[in-house]
């Protein structure tokens, strides 16, 4: 079992960046791989970025590249994601979660724990 916190969301202005962060419970963190979803007002969660157990691959949606970052750090079993150049349209809640599925994995089902979410909106 793998409990997941998000924290760091919040309001920011357009151009704008923000860290979440992902604090995962257990001693498995480091054999799941972890990726970010968010999930806009009636919109169905989408895929934004994963990472690999070790941290050494990552793979990002279309519309992060180049804008987002995401990494780990193994040693205190959390998740990052490093958001710049915010826009208005990635207002959301972001979750993150973590899977044990083929790489990479990018499809909701493929996530085995999820965490509560937190809100990021960026204002214009």
């Amino acid at each position: 079992q793998v409990q997941l916190v998000e924290s760091g969301g919040g309001l920011v202005q357009a151009g704008g960046s923000l860290r979440l962060s992902c604090a995962a419970s257990g001693r498995t963190f480091s054999s799941y791989r972890m990726g970010w979803f968010r999930q806009a007002p009636g919109k169905e969660r989408e895929f934004a970025a994963t990472i690999n157990r070790s941290g050494s691959s990552t793979y990002y949606a279309d519309f992060v590249k180049g804008r987002f970052t995401i990494s780990r750090d193994n040693a205190k079993n959390t998740v990052y994601l490093q958001m710049n150049s915010l826009k208005p349209e990635d207002t959301a809640v972001y979750y993150c979660a973590a899977a044990r599925s083929s790489w990479p994995p990018t499809a909701r089902n493929e996530y085995t724990y999820w965490g509560q979410g937190t809100q990021v909106t960026v204002s214009s």
